[in-house]
C-alpha cells in the first residue's frame, strides 16, 4: 500500500507503538477527542487511560504555560481560521493542572495541504531532570561566584591598603601582602583555567602538545612548590622505578593534573604524600593498548594516608560538580584531571592506597603520538 500525507493507522495498533516511546504520548483527533495515551503519559498526567479516552484532551490534559494561560487556548491547532500550514510547536515549558512540569512539543496532522487538522499528537517529559540540571548549574556559579569573590576581595584590599599607605609598611610587609595578591591571583586563574577547559573537554577541544617528560624532575618541582606554600618537606616521599620507560605528555597538562591531585592529597587526606612512577601495571598496560599504544606504558602514582574514598564513590569522584562532603570547591578538579588524562590517550583510576589512603593510578602512554612516530 503506498503512502500519502494524513495516512494514519489504526488507533490499536499506533497504541501499541506508542508504549514503545520513552515519553509520554496522547494523541487527540479531527474533535479534540482523546484516541489513545501511552502508560507514560497516564504517568505524567495524573489519570488512568479510562479516564482519558474519549475526552476533550483541552479539558483532561489542561497545559498552561508560564503566564498562567492556556496553552491550547493560545495554539488552539483546531481552530478552522488558524494557520492550515502549522505543523506543530517545538519543545515548550509548561505546567499541568496538577502542578508538574512538562516539556510538550506538539505535532499536527492534515488529510491534505491546507486542510484543517485531523490528528493532534503531543509529547511530554518530565521537566523533573532538566530542573536538577539547572539546579546543578545555579549550584555551580554560586560556588564560582564565592570562590572568585573571596581572593579578589582580598586581592582589593591589600592593594587598596597599599595604594594609601605605602609609606607606612616596612618592607617585609609589603613582600608579604605582594606574595598574598600574587598567590590570590593565581587562584583565581586556576579557577578560570579549570572553567575554560571544562568547556573544551565537553565541546571535544581540548588540545594536547605531547614530548618526552622529566618524571623525577616534574615530582621534584611539585614538592618544592608546595614546601613553598608552608607545607612540610617531610610530608612528601618520592618513589621512581630506576628502569622507568619513557614518559609522553603535555608538560603543562600534566603539571595541571598533579596540582589538582596533590593538593587533593593536602587538603582531604592525611600523613605522606607518595609520588610514585613506574612501568604500567598489566591491567592499565591493557588499558592503553586499547587506546591504541604500543609502548609499556607509565604509571604515575599519587597516594596518602587519609581515610581513604569509599568504592561506592569512585566512579563518581570523577563526575562533574561531585564535591563530596566538601563544599568549598567546585567539584570541577578531578572531572577536568579525567578528561585531560583520557586526552592524552591514557586513564585514571582511584584506588586504596597500602596505607589505606586514597591513591590515584595515571596510566600514560610511553609512545610518541602517531602524527610524530
Amino acid at each position: 500500500m503506498d503512502f500519502t500525507p494524513g495516512m494514519l493507522m489504526d488507533p490499536e495498533t499506533a497504541g501499541r507503538a506508542a508504549e514503545l516511546v520513552p515519553d509520554g504520548l496522547i494523541s487527540a483527533g479531527e474533535d479534540a477527542r482523546i484516541l489513545f495515551a501511552n502508560t507514560r503519559a497516564t504517568t505524567i498526567v495524573g489519570l488512568s487511560r479510562e479516564e482519558l479516552i474519549g475526552e476533550d484532551i483541552r479539558e483532561v490534559v489542561d497545559l498552561q504555560d508560564t503566564d498562567g494561560r492556556s496553552w491550547w487556548q493560545v495554539t488552539d491547532p483546531w481552530n478552522p481560521h488558524g494557520l492550515n500550514i502549522r505543523s506543530g510547536h517545538r519543545e515548550k515549558l509548561l505546567m499541568l493542572r496538577n502542578g508538574r512540569e512538562v516539556l510538550v512539543t506538539a505535532k499536527y496532522l492534515r488529510p491534505g495541504r491546507n486542510r484543517p487538522v485531523n490528528r493532534v499528537n503531543i509529547m511530554m517529559r518530565d521537566a523533573l531532570y532538566r530542573r536538577r540540571a539547572e539546579a546543578n548549574h545555579a549550584a555551580l556559579i554560586s560556588t564560582v561566584a564565592h570562590e572568585l569573590r573571596s581572593p579578589l576581595t582580598s586581592v582589593k584590599g591589600f592593594s587598596s591598603t597599599l595604594l594609601r599607605r605605602w609609606d607606612r609598611f616596612t618592607d617585609d610587609q609589603k613582600r608579604l601582602m605582594i606574595e598574598t595578591i600574587e598567590a590570590d591571583a593565581d587562584r583565581v586563574t586556576r579557577l578560570i583555567t579549570e572553567l575554560l577547559d571544562v568547556s573544551r573537554i565537553d565541546a571535544g577541544r581540548l588540545q594536547i602538545r605531547p614530548q618526552p617528560i622529566d618524571v623525577p624532575a616534574v615530582f621534584e618541582a611539585h614538592v618544592a612548590r608546595a614546601v613553598a606554600s608552608g607545607h612540610d618537606f617531610e610530608r612528601f616521599r618520592l618513589d621512581i622505578a630506576d628502569s622507568l620507560p619513557e614518559v609522553w605528555a603535555d608538560p603543562d597538562r600534566l603539571d595541571q593534573i598533579l596540582s589538582n591531585l596533590v593538593e587533593n592529597a593536602l587538603r582531604h587526606g592525611d600523613g605522606i604524600v607518595t609520588l610514585a612512577a613506574a612501568q604500567a601495571q598489566h591491567a592499565t598496560r591493557a588499558a592503553l593498548v586499547s587506546r591504541g599504544h604500543e609502548g609499556p606504558g607509565v604509571d604515575l602514582v599519587v597516594s596518602d594516608e587519609g581515610n581513604g574514598i569509599d568504592p561506592s564513590q569512585r566512579e563518581l569522584i570523577f563526575s562533574r560538580f561531585w564535591h563530596g562532603s566538601s563544599r568549598g570547591s567546585t567539584g570541577l578538579g578531578l572531572y577536568v584531571v579525567k578528561g585531560l588524562v583520557e586526552a592524552h590517550g591514557g586513564q585514571v583510576v582511584v584506588e586504596t592506597a597500602p596505607s589505606g589512603g586514597a591513591q590515584f593510578r595515571l596510566s600514560l602512554p610511553s609512545d610518541p603520538p602517531s602524527y610524530l612516530a
